[in-house]
C-alpha cells in the first residue's frame, strides 16, 4: 500500500478537515495538503522521476516536510529523509551513497550544501503545487521501497535502513493495538525531528484525517507547546526522555497541567523510574512508551499508558522500568550467543521478527546479513524477558550513547578526533547525564596540554554539534588489554568514580 494513498482518501472522505498548521494557524485543508502532494507528484513525474529513484528532504521541522513526504510517494519514488542536525557533510555523503535523484531541502540547513544533486528549496515548491497533478498515487507493492532511514553504524559510516510500504503499514497498524488510538480531532505536534521517529508518527494521523501541527519556532519549547496543547486540544506528541524532563519540570515550576496534551510517547533513550513517576504525578496519566530503532521502526515492544500509570501491580516498578510487551506484528527473543532462545529471566540479546523488520541496509549485504539472521533482527541490546513477557533493557548496543534522544557512535567521533594533529590516541564513552541521559566524553592522549576549544572547533567542522563531546578529559595512555583493544568500561569506571 502507497502511504498517499491514505492521504488521497482522507482527503477524498473530509476535504474542508483542517490538515496542516504552523502554529495554531491553518495552512492547508486536506483537500489542499493532497492537490499540493500530487502537484509535486507531476513535477516529479516530469523530471524522469519515480519508482525506483530516492528523493532526500534535508530540511528544519516546517509543514513543507509532510508536502515533499507524500509528494515523493505520490510520485511512486522512496523518501529519504536526513537528520537536519547533520554536517553539510554528512548530508552529501548520504546523498551520494544513496543515489538521491534530487533532494529537497529549507535554505537554513541546505544552503551549505555541495552537490551534484539537483536541488529544490523550500520556497520554489508553491510553483511545484500548481504543476499537472497526478490524478492517484503511483501504485506500490509490499516489497517496495518506501523510506530510506540512515543510522550511523559502529563503523563510523552511516547505514541506510531500507523500509518498505510493507513494514510502514505494519508499523502504523500495530500503533492503533498496542500504543495509542487516534481520533479525526486529534492533533499530531512535530517538536522533535521529522527525520525520526516523530515524523514516522504523521501516518496514523493522515489515515484518521487528524491534524498535523508544527510549532512556529520549528522546535521544541515547553512554554509553546502547553500553549498549543491549551488551545488546539487532544494532542499526541514524541518526545524523548530529556524532552518529558524539559516538560514536568515547567508543569512544577508554573502550575501548568498539561490540558489538552493528550498523549505523550516517549522513547529514544534511558527513562529513570523516578523520571516517569514524577511526570505522571505532576501530568497525569499520558504517557506511552515504545521501543524500537530504525531496523524495526517504533515496532518492537510497548508500554501502554495503563501499564505506565499503574501503581497497585504487584511489579509494577519493575514493569514501568521496562520498555513493555512484543507489539503485535512481531515476535521478540532473548537470544544467546548461539541464536538459542534463552529462559525468561536471563539476559541476552534481544531479537525481533515480523512485518515490520526492515529489508535491510541500503547496499550494504555484509551489514545486512551480521544484523539479520535466520529471520530475526539482531538489535545490538542486551536485555531480560520476565514470565509475563515484559522486557527490560540493561544494556544497549556496546558502545552507542543515545544523548538528548539523538544516536551518537563513539567509532565516528573517534575517527575526526584522530585527524587533528594535536591528537594521539582517543576514546569516546558516554557519561550519565539527569539532563541528556548521556553526554560525549572524550578520553585524549595528545601533544602537550589539551585544546578544548581546537578540538570543538574540529569537531565542528566534520561531523554535527550533537555528536561533538561536551567534555574532555586527557589521558597519558588509554588502558588497554592484551590484545592491544581499549577498554573502555575501565574508562566509564574512571567516569563513574570521578577518578
Amino acid at each position: 500500500m502507497n502511504p498517499a494513498e491514505w492521504l488521497a482518501r482522507a482527503a477524498r472522505r473530509s476535504p474542508e478537515a483542517p490538515a496542516l498548521l504552523r502554529g495554531a494557524e491553518v495552512v492547508a485543508t486536506y483537500a489542499e495538503f493532497a492537490w499540493r502532494a500530487a502537484g509535486i507528484a507531476g513535477a516529479l513525474r516530469a523530471r524522469g522521476i519515480g519508482p525506483g529513484d530516492r528523493v532526500a528532504i534535508f530540511m528544519t521541522n516546517r509543514t513543507e516536510y509532510l508536502e515533499a513526504f507524500y509528494g515523493i510517494w505520490w510520485s511512486g519514488a522512496a523518501a529519504i529523509p536526513i537528520n537536519g542536525k547533520l554536517h553539510a557533510r554528512e548530508a552529501e555523503w548520504i546523498l551520494g551513497n544513496a543515489g538521491a535523484a534530487l533532494a529537497v531541502v529549507s535554505a537554513d540547513i541546505g544552503s551549505a550544501l555541495e552537490t551534484d544533486v539537483d536541488i529544490v528549496e523550500v520556497a520554489d515548491l508553491p510553483a511545484w503545487y500548481a504543476h499537472a497533478p497526478m490524478a492517484e498515487p503511483a501504485p506500490m507493492d509490499a516489497g517496495d521501497l518506501c523510506w530510506l532511514f540512515y543510522t550511523s553504524g559502529t563503523t563510523g559510516r552511516p547505514k541506510g535502513v531500507m523500509m518498505s510500504a510493507g513494514n510502514i503499514e505494519a508499523m502504523a497498524l500495530s500503533y492503533f493495538v498496542d500504543v495509542d488510538d487516534v481520533l479525526a480531532e486529534d492533533a499530531a505536534l512535530y517538536a522533535a525531528p521529522m527525520s525520526h521517529a516523530a515524523g514516522i508518527y504523521n501516518f496514523m494521523h493522515v489515515m484518521r484525517g487528524a491534524r498535523h501541527v508544527v510549532p512556529a519556532s520549528g522546535g521544541f519549547d515547553p512554554v509553546e507547546i502547553f500553549g498549543l496543547a491549551a488551545s488546539l486540544g487532544s494532542v499526541h506528541m514524541f518526545a524523548a526522555p530529556t524532552m518529558v524532563r524539559r516538560l514536568v519540570d515547567h508543569a512544577k515550576a508554573t502550575g501548568a497541567t498539561g490540558e489538552g496534551l493528550r498523549t505523550v510517547v516517549y522513547a529514544g533513550g534511558p527513562m529513570y523510574n523516578a523520571d516517569i513517576i514524577e511526570a505522571v504525578e505532576v501530568l497525569g496519566p499520558r504517557f506511552v512508551q515504545v521501543y524500537g530503532q530504525g531496523e524495526c521502526p517504533m515496532a518492537i515492544t510497548a508500554l501502554p499508558r495503563a501499564d505506565v500509570a499503574d501503581r497497585t501491580h504487584a511489579n509494577w516498578r519493575s514493569r514501568l522500568g521496562s520498555v513493555g510487551t512484543a507489539q503485535s506484528v512481531v515476535r521478540v527473543e532473548i537470544l544467546g550467543e548461539d541464536g538459542s532462545a534463552l529462559p525468561r529471566g536471563e539476559v541476552g540479546e534481544i531479537a525481533v521478527a515480523g512485518t515490520p523488520v526492515m529489508l535491510g541496509y541500503w547496499e550494504n549485504p555484509e551489514a545486512t546479513a551480521k544484523t539479520i539472521r535466520d529471520g530475526w533482527l539482531w538489535t545490538g541490546d542486551m536485555g531480560r524477558m520476565d514470565a509475563d513477557g515484559y522486557v527490560t533493557l540493561v544494556d544497549r548496543s556496546k558502545d552507542l550513547i543515545i544523548s538528548g534522544g539523538s544516536n551518537v557512535y563513539p567509532r565516528e567521533v573517534e575517527e575526526v578526533l584522530l585527524t587533528h594533529p594535536a591528537v594521539r590516541e582517543v576514546a569516546v564513552v558516554g557519561q550519565r547525564d539527569a539532563e541528556w541521559g548521556e553526554i560525549v566524553v572524550a578520553f585524549v592522549a595528545c601533544e602537550g596540554a589539551l585544546d578544548r576549544t581546537a578540538l570543538d572547533a574540529h569537531c565542528r567542522t566534520n561531523i554535527a554539534r550533537f555528536k561533538a563531546p561536551k567534555a574532555y578529559r586527557q589521558i597519558d595512555a588509554l588502558p588497554k588489554n592484551n590484545y592491544g583493544k581499549v577498554l573502555k568500561t575501565k574508562l566509564r569506571e574512571m567516569l563513574a568514580t570521578g577518578d
